[in-house]
């Protein structure tokens, strides 16, 4: 990475967002953790390609999913860090799709396999890592069998100069009240991925406001009304980010109707953008 990465509000893209692009790579986990290698470059580009691509709709930081990587091999990371770096992009997180550190019969595989990925997060010079919290329900026997699990792959990210992070995502953070006992619980060694996509309902807004403190990174994740952007509920949610002082990236996720993903990013683009001014 360049010494001269951006900080504060600021525009980013995930890998999500080119799904499509990138040809529907297979997803996969610790129960199968081969890479579905057969899955992989059949799109329109390739996922060394992403960095200009962003980088050419004006955008300099990357979320990059797990599963995208064709290669976990020493010498696909070090092209795709050169990648990165010749664009100026920033690698914000490697996001880890896949994972229940809570699960009472694989939790500890699952833990062993999520630890595995803080590696390849050094090697690409990611700042961060995101990790699913647990998909159990939302007990207290299991928000301590995360925590426990949280903090010990915390410092292991530490050790390697990565910060881990959590999002509002599955069964074990699917309530405020979840997410900020567990966050409390973390002694702030742990950020959160504040995804405003992932809940919805009646109590939605006021969910959201609860949890916006604890936001270092913003997944912004529209509705679609046929193939346009539902735009009161997408300012809704960003506003809540301001009102909370929100101070990090802005992730455009784009799984819309539309398959141009880089018109549907420009799209949402326009509209986040006004945020990170």
């Amino acid at each position: 990475m360049t010494d001269n990465q951006p900080t504060g509000p600021r525009l980013s893209v995930s890998t999500w967002s080119l799904h499509r692009s990138l040809g529907d790579p297979q997803h996969y986990g610790p129960e199968s953790p081969k890479i579905p290698f057969n899955t992989h470059n059949k799109g329109g580009i390739g996922l060394l390609e992403a960095p200009a691509r962003v980088a050419d709709i004006g955008i300099r930081t990357l979320e990059i999913c797990h599963f995208h990587l064709p290669s976990v091999a020493p010498s696909y990371l070090r092209a795709m860090r050169s990648t990165l770096e010749v664009t100026s992009v920033e690698l914000w997180s490697l996001l880890v799709d896949a994972g229940d550190i809570t699960q009472p019969n694989y939790g500890e595989r699952d833990e062993a396999w999520i630890a595995t990925w803080l590696d390849v997060a050094e090697q690409l010079g990611a700042k961060r890592m995101r990790v699913i919290a647990g998909k159990s329900e939302p007990t207290a026997e299991n928000l301590a069998k995360s925590r426990e699990a949280l903090l010990r792959l915390a410092g292991q990210a530490e050790a390697k100069g990565i910060r881990l992070m959590t999002e509002n995502w599955f069964g074990l953070l699917s309530t405020p009240h979840a997410v900020t006992e567990l966050m409390e619980s973390l002694d702030g060694r742990v950020g959160l991925c504040f995804d405003f996509g992932n809940w919805k309902g009646e109590t939605k807004y006021a969910d959201l406001t609860a949890i916006a403190p604890y936001a270092e990174s913003c997944h912004c994740k529209p509705q679609f009304v046929g193939d346009d952007i539902e735009p009161e509920d997408y300012t809704r949610c960003l506003d809540i980010t301001r009102d909370a002082g929100f101070n990090g990236p802005y992730t455009l996720i784009y799984d819309g109707p539309d398959g141009n993903e880089l018109y549907g990013l420009e799209k949402e683009a326009a509209i986040v953008g006004q945020y990170c001014a």
